[in-house]
């Protein structure tokens, strides 16, 4: 179906294919997101219960072996957090706000990772984030774009080329054909959007594991952590939970800040093209699935279209629902309820008809037509057929053979 084009089938839902995506897209992404919400809840709720157990026992000890009330305590707890929230930890952590830890806290605003271990606590450094991020977030997706592009492009120039060199060394492929590099250009042929997922899959799992296996001795994180980090980071989500080159020291510091840049820069712009590319194929499956809808609701209309008989000028219907006796029920023509109308009851069909139905053959159809125009079945005479008027499809095939039937009576 083309953009814009209204889906086949019922006419009252009155819903193009964009409409109909868009509304079908929202409706998988609710029940996606009560999965998400049941699944998560089923795991993770019990270790919350003996999580708060095991804290306001601890919080009830404390209290009874050095006498102070639960309500002093709590007003101590919210300091606490508060000193989180500015950067105090009970372990030496790189300065936040030093050149090198702003632009790391930058780093993360215009990614739109955001960890939530910087954040700013002044007035005049909120105000500034906002226009900062504003501008800074709308440049960062341009270039993310720019990137995918060009990475298109790049695994495009080299699937073709190593496609071309594959029917060259088969035969296939004349050897005087575009012998340079940069003119490799199979003629219609265009680079799967699956192999281009699988290719940006298969980068960002060897980015995140050559990542987590510098993570995982540096920052002392079990490896699965460090592959949770690496996807958390590079699909910009940013949990906080685990954050990279947050202690005051490491060893070959320089070196280490330099990579964790580098990873994150590669992994968040694989997974940016990866995304796209992945909702390229999920608009594929909505697209199948309107389809697929659209001809179940065709399949109701023309039940009810059955029932009632219709009838026209041109032939009556039960004629006309003879006349497809032959044709298998289970066929793949088109799925509008107008359309199944006028065939059942032997109307002509339209030049956009004749030209959706792709699996019937244009002989039939020019009989159809032909008969349909004249309202009974009609054969010309075989002398027509040398007079050069004879001959064509559809509506150039009744004029033909109007053409012949004069040329025959002169």
């Amino acid at each position: 179906m083309m953009p814009g084009q209204r889906l086949q089938g019922c006419r009252s839902l009155h819903l193009n294919e964009d409409n109909g995506r868009f509304a079908l897209l929202a409706l998988l992404i609710i029940l996606y997101l009560l999965c998400g919400a049941a699944v998560f809840s089923a795991i993770e709720r019990p270790s919350e219960l003996r999580a708060h157990g095991r804290w306001n026992g601890t919080l009830l000890n404390f209290s009874e072996t050095f006498n102070i009330s639960l309500q002093d305590l709590n007003s101590f707890l919210r300091e606490y957090e508060a000193a989180i929230a500015a950067g105090i930890r009970a372990d030496a952590l790189r300065p936040r706000w030093d050149f090198t830890g702003a632009f790391y806290f930058v780093g993360t605003v215009v990614s739109t990772i955001g960890f939530g271990m910087t954040t700013p606590v002044t007035i005049a450094g909120k105000v500034f984030l906002i226009f900062y991020g504003l501008l800074g977030c709308a440049a960062t997706i341009l270039f993310f774009n720019l990137f995918l592009e060009r990475i298109i492009t790049l695994l495009a120039v080299v699937m073709k080329a190593v496609r071309e060199r594959r029917i060259r060394n088969s035969g296939l492929l004349p050897p005087g054909i575009r012998h340079d590099f940069s003119a490799y250009s199979l003629p219609g042929w265009k680079p799967s959007v699956y192999h281009v997922m699988l290719i940006l899959g298969l980068s960002a799992i060897t980015i995140s594991c050559c990542a987590s296996a510098m993570y995982t001795p540096v920052e002392g994180w079990g490896y699965l952590d460090s592959l949770y980090f690496c996807f958390v980071t590079f699909s910009t989500i940013g949990f906080g939970d685990f954050v990279s080159s947050q202690s005051a020291a490491y060893k070959y510091q320089s070196l280490y800040r330099v990579a964790n840049f580098l990873f994150m820069l590669m992994g968040v712009c694989c997974i940016y093209s990866l995304f796209n590319v992945i909702s390229i194929v999920i608009k594929q499956v909505l697209n199948w699935m309107l389809e697929k809808m659209s001809c179940l609701f065709c399949q109701r209309c023309n039940k009810a279209s059955a029932l009632l008989g219709r009838r026209n000028a041109i032939r009556p219907g039960s004629k006309g629902r003879q006349g497809r006796v032959g044709q298998p029920p289970d066929s793949d023509g088109p799925c509008d309820s107008d359309t199944e109308g006028r065939r059942l009851s032997g109307e002509m069909i339209s030049m956009k008809d004749l030209a959706a139905s792709n699996k019937v053959s244009l002989a039939i159809m020019q009989k159809q037509l032909s008969e349909s125009a004249n309202g009974y079945p009609r054969t010309v005479c075989g002398s027509s057929r040398h007079n050069g008027f004879s001959g064509g499809v559809g509506a150039l095939g009744i004029m033909n053979n109007r053409l012949a039937e004069t040329s025959n009576s002169r």
